[in-house]
């Protein structure tokens, strides 16, 4: 770490306090040097380096840590923190260390390099959410050195695995490490607090919802056969079609209750009132963030992968597919059975993640500590709460009874594409944003 007087525990660095966000920064180009790509089995590097990195910068201020390691490499993080006051119950902010993989071919930067360029910090995992780990430690950091220590419990939380579903990370901690989190109520993670601008207005949206997950996988058999005769008992044909109904499919507009109150906000803005005829145009008002916000209004099943045969003149006996399911909290009946329709007989469904859906009411005083936090650093915006299409391990931790919430604060340039960079090449965060961000989680862990 660079020396900054502002961050230094010594006497002589005691007549300010320290900034939140004097070192978020380089605490993020750090963690985005440290290679943690999750290909979604056991290859890859793991987040053992990181989660080394992120124990050393807790117990340097005094903050021990705990790691937990569930397989070879794949480490979580744990550390107690703040004071004793129980009449809430303890506070759980969590982040992952694991990214998913960067081709550095694509990119204009080597994606694990931590690159500042043209305002931005560049990498692979810059906002997802190696950003967020990185606030939350310089926060954390300095308010330990300031002495401002939280009066209500708080446990630090960075996973592993989240990006291949949590298995090896948060849903360990929860299955066979629970006494870890107990006291916690409730949590804080990804993927929320970041702003877009809807009629000139920024909007800050937090997550409060999340649809559920079924990765499934089709298989369809058959009769193998020489691909020059009439074979109608094709598994290939019969899978594909299967494939091809459900990438074809409009499923129907369905509102739960926090997308009816962001789209209530933006009809506002727009002078009119929000229906489920007119969402879709609702969601438009999002410009390039419809594209997400788009998905969280209906159910969604996207065909990904393919595969069959070894020969072209061979029919083969079986052909696969996977199919990415999302479904929205309280309609999960209904787009099972619609599945089951579009599948038809002769493809067998076989689950290779099942996640439900949640949906935490927005209201209590945790919403009310977000919304004032945007609010001192961004007087005249709008905080709303909005549903995510993706999942994080929010879905394990409120097994556990935990009223859960996404609140990364960004505050984002109006002509940036944030919810392309999700996953997408040239992932980067602005520098000002992930300074914001510090301030305004500083400025909830005061009514947190």
């Amino acid at each position: 770490m660079p020396h900054d007087p502002r961050t230094d525990p010594s006497p002589a660095g005691q007549d300010a306090a320290p900034d939140p966000a004097a070192e978020v920064v380089e605490v993020c180009r750090e963690l985005i040097r440290i290679d943690t790509s999750n290909y979604g089995d056991q290859d890859g590097p793991g987040e053992r380096k990181a989660a080394e990195y992120v124990a050393a910068l807790l117990d340097e201020v005094g903050i021990e840590a705990r790691l937990h390691e569930s397989h070879p490499g794949r480490t979580n993080v744990l550390a107690r923190w703040g004071g004793s006051a129980t009449d809430r119950g303890g506070l759980l902010l969590h982040g992952h260390l694991d990214v998913v993989p960067a081709a550095a071919e694509d990119w204009a930067v080597d994606p694990f390099s931590g690159e500042v360029r043209d305002g931005y910090v560049w990498g692979r995992g810059a906002v997802d959410m190696k950003d967020f780990d990185a606030m939350l430690l310089s926060v954390v950091r300095a308010r330990q050195r300031a002495g401002r220590v939280p009066e209500r419990p708080i446990t630090l939380c960075f996973t592993a695995d989240e990006e291949a579903g949590g298995h090896r990370g948060a849903q360990v901690l929860v299955d066979e490490q629970a006494e870890e989190l107990e006291g916690c109520t409730e949590a804080v993670g990804e993927v929320g607090g970041f702003s877009a601008t809807v009629r000139g207005r920024r909007m800050y949206l937090i997550e409060a919802a999340e649809k559920g997950m079924a990765w499934m996988r089709l298989t369809a058999r058959g009769r193998a056969g020489h691909g020059s005769m009439i074979n109608p008992d094709n598994a290939v044909s019969r899978l594909t079609a299967a494939v091809a109904r459900i990438g074809a499919h409009e499923w129907p507009v369905r509102l739960t209750p926090t997308m009816r109150t962001l789209l209530a906000a933006v009809a506002d803005l727009a002078g009119t009132e929000a229906t489920p005829e007119n969402a879709p145009a609702l969601v438009e008002e999002f410009g390039d963030a419809a594209r997400m916000l788009g998905a969280v209004i209906r159910n969604t099943a996207s065909p990904t992968m393919l595969s069959a045969g070894y020969k072209v003149n061979v029919v083969p006996t079986e052909a696969t597919a996977h199919v990415d399911g999302r479904f929205l909290p309280g309609f999960e009946d209904e787009f099972f059975a619609t599945l089951a329709e579009l599948v038809g007989e002769g493809v067998d469904i076989e689950h290779v993640s099942h996640q439900q859906p949640w949906e935490t009411p927005y209201d209590g005083d945790l919403v009310d500590a977000m919304t004032r936090s945007l609010l001192a650093e961004d007087e005249g915006a709008i905080v709303a709460p909005y549903l995510l299409s993706a999942g994080t391990d929010a879905k394990h931790f409120r097994r556990l009874g935990l009223r859960s919430y996404g609140f990364v604060p960004l505050r984002l340039p109006g002509d940036l594409d944030f919810t392309a960079l999700f996953h997408g090449v040239d992932e980067r965060v602005p520098v000002d944003a992930l300074e914001f961000g510090a301030r305004v989680l500083d400025r909830f862990l005061d009514e947190a």
